[in-house]
């Protein structure tokens, strides 16, 4: 699967990515000092393969997930949230 780079708020995303059905799996790579450009509203199940990363939530919440954490949003009601890194992360994502 051919890589895809995105610019961010700050730093860039390698993205890979497959579509089965209503299903979207990708694989992520954030640069170290990455922050998203837009607040998310669409649910995730997110794992974090390698590195940190911080999930804030529009109503102020942050989180800080490290190698081995996981964490799911869903499509109704959970507050828009964005990812960044200071150190650089490798995800797996399903949406």
């Amino acid at each position: 699967i051919p890589p895809i780079t995105l610019s961010g708020e700050k730093g860039f995303a390698t993205i890979r990515e497959i579509n089965v059905g209503d299903l979207r799996v990708r694989s992520v790579d954030y640069s170290p000092g990455y922050l998203a450009d837009h607040w998310c509203e669409r649910g995730h199940v997110l794992y974090v393969l390698e590195g940190e990363l911080i999930s804030e939530l529009k109503d102020g919440r942050k989180f800080q997930l490290t190698t081995g954490m996981s964490y799911q949003v869903s499509d109704f009601g959970d507050a828009p949230h964005r990812s960044s890194t200071k150190t650089g992360v490798k995800l797996f994502i399903v949406d």
